[in-house]
C-alpha cells in the first residue's frame, strides 16, 4: 500500500479533546508532538481554532483555542519538525482571530462544516488560503445526507479553490461498500482534488473502511493515537501506521506514547467499543445520547438504552 501521496493526519489531542474539554497538559501534548515526529507522521492536528468570546477558558482547555503562545509551548525553541493543524466549526471563529500564516506556527485549518453550511464553509477556508494556510473542508455526517444535497454540495466545493475534501463518517454508520460508493462519487464530482477520510468506530469498522478508501484512492488519512476521539473513537493510528507500507513510518514511538500517555487516559474517560456507541452507530445517529448515557449513573443498563434508541415515539 505504498503510496507517496498518502498523508496521515493525527487527530489525537482534536478529537480526543471532545472526551475532556482539551483539558490535556503539555505533558500529554508535547510527548504526542514527539512520538508523531518521530514516527513520521504527515501532520499534528492539535486543537480547535476557536474565537475566545464563545468560549470560556475556565471550562475548555487551551487546544480548544490553539493560542499562538500555548503551540510555541509545545514546540519549543527547536525547528518544528512536523506540520500542525487546527480545525475551525463555522460560527465559532471569528475571521479576524484567525492570524496570518506568517504569524503563526499552525500550516493548515480545516474547515468542519455539515451539507448546510457548505457555502459559509468555503467562504471561510478561502479566507484561510489567503491567509497563507493549507486548507481542507471536511464535510460532517454523510450518512445522513440525500443524495441530490450531497450533489449541490459536491458540485459548489468543486467550484472552490479549497483543494483537499474531506469524506467523513461522523456517526460511524458506514459499511467498506458505502465508503467506495462515496469515494468514487467524491472523485468523479471534484476532478483535480485530494479526497481525505475521516472514521468513527462506532461498528469496530474504522480501521477497514480507511483500508477500503485507501484502495479507492484516497490519499489523506485520519488517525488518533489508540483512536481516542468521541464517543466511539477513531481509527486506531498504530494500526494505520504499521499497514502502510512507507518506510519512513515507524510504529515504536507510538507504542510508547500509548503507554506513557493515553493508556492512563482510557482509565478516566471511556472512548471506544461500547454498546451504546454501537447503537447509535447502527442506527446511523449521533452519539450525543449515547455520550449522555455513558457519563449517568448506570452506564451498564445498555438494554434500556437500546429500547429507548430503537422506539418509536
Amino acid at each position: 500500500m505504498y503510496r507517496p501521496e498518502i498523508k496521515v493526519i493525527d487527530c489525537t489531542v482534536r478529537d480526543g479533546g471532545l472526551m475532556n474539554k482539551w483539558q490535556f497538559d503539555d505533558k500529554f501534548v508535547r510527548r504526542v508532538y514527539e512520538s508523531l515526529t518521530k514516527a513520521g507522521v504527515d501532520y499534528m492536528e492539535i486543537g480547535y481554532l476557536s474565537s475566545e468570546g464563545k468560549f470560556s477558558r475556565d471550562e475548555m482547555g487551551p487546544w480548544k483555542f490553539c493560542a499562538e503562545e500555548d503551540l510555541r509551548r509545545i514546540i519549543g525553541e527547536g525547528e518544528k519538525r512536523i506540520k500542525l493543524s487546527a480545525m475551525a466549526d463555522i460560527g465559532r471563529i471569528e475571521y479576524g482571530d484567525i492570524p496570518q500564516k506568517a504569524d503563526s506556527s499552525l500550516d493548515m485549518i480545516r474547515v468542519a462544516c455539515y451539507v448546510h453550511q457548505v457555502d459559509a464553509a468555503i467562504d471561510l477556508a478561502h479566507h484561510c488560503i489567503d491567509k497563507g494556510y493549507e486548507t481542507t473542508i471536511n464535510l460532517m455526517a454523510v450518512s445522513t445526507v440525500g443524495l441530490r444535497d450531497l450533489e449541490e454540495a459536491l458540485s459548489d466545493l468543486a467550484q472552490s479553490r479549497v483543494p483537499i475534501i474531506y469524506l467523513v463518517d461522523s456517526f460511524g454508520a458506514f459499511y467498506s461498500e458505502d465508503i467506495e460508493t462515496l469515494a468514487k462519487r467524491y472523485m468523479a464530482s471534484l476532478p483535480g482534488k485530494t479526497i481525505g477520510i475521516h472514521c468513527h468506530n462506532n461498528q469496530q469498522l474504522a480501521f477497514a473502511n480507511t483500508i477500503t478508501s485507501i484502495i479507492c484512492g484516497i490519499n489523506y488519512l485520519d488517525a488518533t493515537l489508540y483512536g481516542i476521539g468521541r464517543g466511539a473513537g477513531n481509527c486506531p493510528l498504530e494500526l494505520l501506521i504499521s499497514f502502510l507500507k512507507n518506510p519512513k513510518f515507524k510504529v515504536r514511538p507510538l507504542i510508547e506514547a500509548i503507554e506513557h500517555e493515553i493508556l492512563p487516559w482510557s482509565k478516566k474517560i471511556d472512548w471506544g467499543y461500547f454498546i451504546p456507541y454501537m447503537i447509535t452507530g447502527v442506527l446511523n445517529q449521533h452519539p450525543r445520547t449515547a455520550i449522555a448515557h455513558m457519563e449517568s449513573e448506570h452506564p451498564e443498563t445498555v438494554t434500556d438504552f437500546f429500547d429507548q434508541a430503537t422506539s418509536v415515539a
